[in-house]
């Protein structure tokens, strides 16, 4: 491959240096794969999803009904990852502060002191986040794209590397809350969990039945990683090659949803960084050192379906983003290499 360029906006110090092993890293992340499939299963394009979300450093939006494994899903994640965890349970009442923390006076010292909320950590889980309005749910916007938390003035970094994983209900149910396009935005994937297959779901029923899911939730998972290593395969992911062909690829498919009639509201420039950095974890999580078209038209569906609208006659006649997204990316030819 010719003419490959580098958009992932690391220094030249993180993308310099030996020569990236890409090989080790696919069977890393492989024994991660299976480790999670092991748990949450009959999801495997979820969980890979997930990872390359995780991979590209991105946050991610998990919609399905309740009882999907959605949370088990995140919980698995935890369990694999060396970093810190924690969750909030959005709820009608849940305050900014009790997300981010808020600064109290210390009558004993005779000052302020600011006590930290829940998402100082490396691994957040909002809970049903479309549970709560809109202002609660406004407090992750800050920390979700600029990695810090402005508490009284100050401004507090979010501990690194840092990934919000909410999972919302469908909005159609009842005591639901859309989500601002604005925070929207700030999702690098939506991914959508459906029902298992028969055989999946059966034995899923037997693990939870039995206790086994829990028990081995409560113990190491094999294909764990260290936090060290994640931030390693982070910071490589730069050096993923990009063909101009691809990469210009990515971008006519994220203008073509602002020429559809279709769609009423269309993916800004931010869906086409995301999309780059998505196809470029895919490729990572396939063995591979370099983006195929096939990476990124994959990744399109998920970077891409929570960032636009339908038009009002496509909603009338019952067609999703998915639908008529499908059509849009069928219509842009993809390159060939």
């Amino acid at each position: 491959m010719n003419d490959t360029i580098d958009t992932g906006g690391a220094p030249a110090a993180d993308t310099a240096g030996a020569d990236v092993d890409w090989q080790a890293a696919a069977t890393e992340l492989s024994r991660l794969r299976e480790s999670i499939n092991g748990l949450v299963m009959g999801q495997e394009s979820v969980v890979d999803q997930v990872l390359v979300a995780l991979l590209a450093s991105g946050h991610v939006l998990l919609e399905g009904v309740p009882g999907l494994g959605k949370t088990l899903l995140v919980r698995a994640l935890a369990s694999c990852f060396g970093g810190d965890f924690r969750r909030i349970q959005f709820t009608p009442d849940l305050m900014p502060a009790d997300v981010t923390g808020h600064a109290m006076y210390n009558m004993a010292e005779g000052r302020f002191e600011v006590r930290r909320g829940p998402v100082f950590t490396n691994l957040l889980l909002a809970d049903e986040i479309n549970r709560a309005p809109a202002k609660t749910q406004a407090a992750l916007l800050e920390v979700m794209q600029e990695q810090q938390v402005t508490i009284d003035g100050e401004s507090l970094p979010a501990p690194q590397p840092f990934m919000v994983l909410a999972t919302q209900n469908p909005i159609e149910q009842e005591g639901t809350y859309p989500l601002p396009e604005a925070e929207l935005d700030r999702f690098l994937l939506k991914v959508l969990i459906d029902y298992p297959s028969l055989e999946s779901e059966q034995r899923l029923a037997a693990a939870a039945s039995g206790g086994r899911i829990e028990q081995r939730l409560q113990q190491p998972l094999g294909g764990h990683m260290s936090l060290a290593r994640l931030r390693t395969l982070q910071r490589q992911l730069p050096r993923v090659a990009l063909d101009q062909q691809v990469l210009n690829y990515a971008v006519r498919l994220v203008r073509a949803t602002r020429e559809s009639v279709l769609l009423r509201r269309s993916a800004g420039p931010r869906a086409s960084i995301g999309l780059l950095q998505a196809a470029r974890a895919e490729a990572l999580l396939q063995g591979r050192e370099f983006v195929l078209p096939d990476d990124v038209k994959s990744m399109a569906l998920p970077v891409m379906r929570h960032r636009v609208g339908l038009s009002p006659d496509m909603e009338i006649d019952g067609e999703t983003p998915d639908t008529v997204l499908a059509q849009i990316i069928g219509a842009v030819e993809a390159p060939r290499l």
